[in-house]
Parts: structure tokens; sequence; C-alpha cells
């Protein structure tokens, strides 16, 4: 096989994992009623199983840079994809539902490992258009794992086929993993990549010096003020809509549905974009658009303008993400990148629980008309962040020079 061939089955086989990590995420809301009826649980029990899950995935995507420069990137996404696999497999099988939150660990860290590790390898050794195309196809995933759900249930009437459908190519998919360990190698000659591998070992820092660097520091919170603000809308704006505004459920249903659409169309047209503008040009213009976005949300001035800013906002903020990614090694040096990005994905995962979490205790305490503010002052503060990031570095390169 040719090298060409060699980097478009590999470039196919990243798409692939990135649909994988979607899936699972699609199924369990489905699943949800079912599950918690073969267990006798109570509503809210989705919630220790989220937790456990959380905490996986946290503790397997900060720890990222420390499993790669240990076993490579290539067997990480295989155990991570067999782990994965066998813990979705072990809810169809376990008796005990208190073993659901002890699996969703393990499933949790085989995601965040996935994740973190393909982003890291991504951002090393692909352009920045492909980053967000990764990240359209995680989308993808987390659209077909409903319908996978949805079909098992109507067609075996167990929640047990669907997981066992998705936990098999998971398993699958660790063994292509293992079986394709040589395209995830560098092509050079042995004697070439062991002695650049040597020289990039010296060039990384320690985890703990990474945590000691300031522009690493801010990127990470960054990620968790960035995740906020995606999840902070898609978990309260149909709340905002149909109790606070008189919004009637069809038609905000369908414009929170609006968001994540053109969330999606956002992350594969800023693939095209990326191809002509630096990824932090477009981290800072598109932050600029969403927060326009939630301005408009905000001031209310018309039902029409509202839910225009709904549909706004999700097209603006859908690169965002993908292109801090690509833009790590510009923020923090490439000798703290690949700490850096595993950090930032655990960052990611918490800012998404802890940040939304926080707009439901303001609008307890005060009004559901106060969460499209919220967004507003974190849009504010992530901008801020983002040009103290820029200044820090170019003062840095500065003194360098």
């Amino acid at each position: 096989m040719n090298k060409q061939k060699k980097k478009y089955l590999l470039i196919a086989l990243i798409y692939i994992a990135f649909i994988s990590l979607g899936l699972p995420d699609g199924l369990l809301g489905v699943a949800w009623p079912e599950m918690r009826s073969s267990f006798s649980l109570p509503l809210d029990a989705l919630g220790i199983i989220l937790i456990g899950s959380t905490t996986g995935y946290l503790l397997s995507s900060f720890f990222n840079g420390f499993f790669i420069k240990k076993i490579g990137v290539a067997v990480l996404l295989a155990l991570s994809c067999l782990a994965t696999g066998l813990a979705l497999i072990g809810y169809t099988l376990t008796p005990f539902w208190w073993l659901l939150p002890v699996l969703a660990v393990l499933a949790g860290m085989g995601a965040g490992a996935i994740d973190a590790g393909l982003n890291t390898y991504v951002e090393k050794n692909f352009n920045e258009g492909l980053m967000q195309w990764l990240h359209a196809s995680f989308g993808v995933g987390v659209t077909i794992g409903p319908i996978i759900m949805a079909n098992a249930i109507k067609y075996s009437d167990s929640w047990r086929t669907g997981y066992i459908i998705v936990g098999t190519a998971q398993i699958m998919l660790a063994l292509i993993f293992v079986l394709t360990l040589s395209l995830w190698k560098d092509s050079k000659n042995k004697k070439q990549a062991e002695g650049e591998k040597d020289k990039q070992k010296k060039r990384e820092e320690k985890m703990i010096d990474t945590l000691k660097h300031l522009p690493a520091l801010l990127s990470i919170l960054l990620f968790f003020i960035y995740t906020g603000i995606e999840m902070a809308i898609g978990h309260w704006t149909y709340t905002l809509f149909t109790e606070s505004r008189g919004i009637s459920t069809a038609l905000a249903g369908f414009w929170v549905s609006a968001y994540w659409g053109s969330f999606t169309i956002g992350r594969i047209l800023a693939g095209f974009l990326a191809y002509k503008f630096l990824s932090r040009k477009i981290t800072k213009y598109a932050a600029v658009l969403g927060l326009f976005g939630s301005i408009l949300i905000a001031v209310n001035l018309s039902q029409g303008l509202s839910l225009f800013g709904i549909a706004i906002t999700g097209l603006a903020i859908a690169p965002i993400f993908p292109a801090l990614i690509s833009s790590t090694s510009y923020r923090v040096g490439k000798e703290h990148t690949t700490n850096t990005i595993g950090m930032q994905i655990s960052a990611a995962g918490l800012g998404g629980a802890l940040l939304p979490g926080l707009a439901g205790v303001l609008a307890q305490n005060i009004s559901l008309e106060i969460i499209p503010i919220f967004i507003t002052i974190l849009f504010i503060l992530f901008l801020t962040i983002n040009n103290l990031i820029k200044k820090v570095t170019d003062q840095a390169a500065g003194k360098a020079a």
C-alpha cells in the first residue's frame, strides 16, 4: 500500500473512531426509561450513572499525555475501545443496578482516552480542516445512537440489544486498531524516527511543569468556559422559551433542534474555512458572533429575534472547540501541547457539567431570564481570556526573539 492510500485509510479510521465515540452518548437517553424499569430505579438515578461516566472521562482525558508517551496513541485507542465495548456489554449482563455506575466509570475512561488521544494525534499530524470535520463526525455518532437504541427496543423489546450492538462494534473497532498499528507510526526510516522521538521527549515537559505554565492554565480555562456555554444553551433554552416566554413546546423544541442542527452544519462549513483562516482567528470571530447571538436572546426584543439568536449562536460556536484544539501549540508551545490537550478535554467535561448546573441554581434563585445573561457574561469572559493568552504568547515570543 502506498503512502497516499495509507493516509486516506488512517483518516477514515479516525473518522470512524470519532463516530463511535458519539454512539454511546446517544444511547442512554433513549434507553433510560426501559433501563430504570428493569432495575426498579427512580427517575433521578440517571444522575449517578452520569457521575460515574464523567469521573472516568475526566481521569483518562486528564492523563492523556502520560498514556500516549508510555504506550502510543494506537495502543491507547485499541485499549480504550475495548474498555468501552466491555463496559457497554457489561450493562446488559449485570443483575445488580449498582454495577451500572461502576461500568460507567470504565466506559467514561474509554471515551475520555479516545477523545483526548485522537484530538492530540490530529492536532500534531493533520490540518485544521480535518479537526473541524473530526468533531462534526462526533455529531453523526450522537445522531445514530438514538436511532440504534429506538429500533433495538422496537424490534427486540429490550434496551440491552442496543448496548450489545454498539458494544460489539466498539470491540471490533479495537481489533481494527490492533491490526492497523503500523499506520499510526511515522513513515520516516526507523533511525530518523527514533532520533526525532528522542528530541521530542526532551522538548516535552512533565505534567507538573505544564500545570505551572500560565498559558496552559488559561487555555484549560477556555475549554471549561466554552463547554459550559455550549451545554448551558442546549440544556436550558427550551425551559427558558416555554416556561418564561410562553413559546409553545413545539416551536421551542424546533428551535432547540435548530441550535444543534446549525451547530453540526457550522462544523462542516468550518472545515472549509480552516483552509483559509488561522484557527485562532476562527475562535475569536466565532466567539464574537456567539456573543451577539446570546445578546439577542438576553434582551428579548421580540420572539423572532430571540429564536434567531439561538440559531446564530449554534452556528457561531460550532467551530470553537476544534479550532481551540488545533491552535493549542500556538497558545502553550509544542513542549506543553500533549499534556495540555488532555487537560483541556478534561476541563471541557467538567465545565459542561458544572456551569449548566450553576445556571440552574441562578435560575432557581433569581429567574429563568438570568440564564441568557449568564451565558453572555461567559462569552465576554471567554473573549477576555483569549485576548490575554494572545498578549502573554506575543510577549513570550518577543522575549525569545
